[in-house]
């Protein structure tokens, strides 16, 4: 019932659970891990507008797609209508999608006027739009927070006119800027934002496990559900949301043996996308997601912030495994 295709502008997405952008997250490794469990999309870490402009190399490293089957969606930030047109361009031949964030809360994003900043300046975001769509060759979608704070919330008014302006989705977050990620997510302003448009809309935020997904969609009428946060570490949840909606049983919960497999792939993943160095301080935080509430997991994940090569952490992953 609630699981479908998903059509975006001429896109069709083979069903309706999407892989967030997250900065830090969902990198090209990541990506690859939770595809194998079959999401309708997956987003790459948002990409600065002004960097690909000024042709930083670093920035072109976040939108590698080598070794992905997946449709991909591709975000783009900033403030400024010429480097969104450009950057829009140079997405053109790489993304399945492009997607424009109006949503980052991050301090270092909105202090240049860019992400949920714009929530505050409807004209402003509306000429960085127009100059997308205007220069895409793909569907543009956006993404967006219900407002900047209780006293400023705009979703709707931006829905519409973003709608009008040729975008193709909306992916609406139900918390203000101030919010970040505390408290709930409104679900009212996702239902609200839905009824308000004809294009799909996507709702996000708070979607942890089967029955989060099952309430979202519920709730609120929402065309397909985007899954942030409840990945990380997890990167199952698609099918078992995928599952329960078909079915309405649970799959059972991963065992010890496939979070070891999963996981012992994702770190040589990321050695050979990173160099060891470098995957070895971020692979860090990916173990800590996926060892969350199991036995020994904190004097565990303390010792592998003190290693310092490959062979001593694949050695150490898989005893604590095997000791579970």
């Amino acid at each position: 019932m609630y699981l479908k295709k998903l059509k975006i502008g001429n896109v069709e997405l083979e069903n309706n659970l999407i892989l967030a952008p997250m900065a830090g997250v969902t990198d090209l490794p990541f990506r690859i891990i939770v595809e194998k469990f079959n999401p309708g999309l997956v987003c790459t870490e948002m990409v600065s507008s002004k960097a690909l402009f000024y042709g930083d190399e670093k920035t072109k490293t976040l939108l590698k797609t080598d070794g992905e089957k997946h449709l991909i969606s591709m975000q783009i930030f900033g403030s400024d209508p010429e480097t969104m047109g450009y950057a829009t361009k140079y997405l053109n031949d790489i993304a399945d999608i492009i997607d424009i964030n109006m949503g980052c809360p991050a301090p270092k994003v909105v202090k240049n006027g860019d992400g949920s900043k714009l929530l505050l300046d409807i004209e402003k975001a509306e000429q960085i739009i127009k100059k997308v769509v205007e220069n895409a060759k793909v569907p543009v979608t956006l993404k967006l927070r219900k407002g900047w704070n209780n006293q400023n919330i705009v979703a709707c008014e931006f829905a519409q006119m973003a709608e009008k302006n040729g975008i193709s989705a909306i992916t609406i977050h139900g918390r203000t800027r101030d919010e970040f990620y505390g408290g709930k997510a409104d679900l009212d302003i996702i239902k609200q934002v839905k009824q308000s448009v004809k294009i799909p809309v996507i709702g996000n935020g708070d979607i942890i496990d089967e029955e989060s997904a099952k309430k979202m969609f519920e709730y609120t009428g929402v065309d397909g559900i985007m899954i942030g946060r409840g990945s990380m570490g997890n990167p199952w949840i698609f099918k078992q949301i995928q599952y329960y909606l078909e079915t309405g049983k649970k799959l059972e919960k991963p065992s010890a043996e496939e979070k070891y497999q999963i996981l012992k792939e994702h770190i040589e993943l990321d050695i050979k996308e990173k160099g060891e160095n470098v995957a070895l301080n971020e692979m860090r935080k990916h173990i800590a997601w996926y060892t969350k509430n199991m036995k020994d997991s904190s004097t565990f994940r303390d010792k592998i912030n003190h290693i310092n090569n490959k062979e001593e952490l694949f050695e150490v992953v898989e005893k604590y495994f095997n000791n579970i």
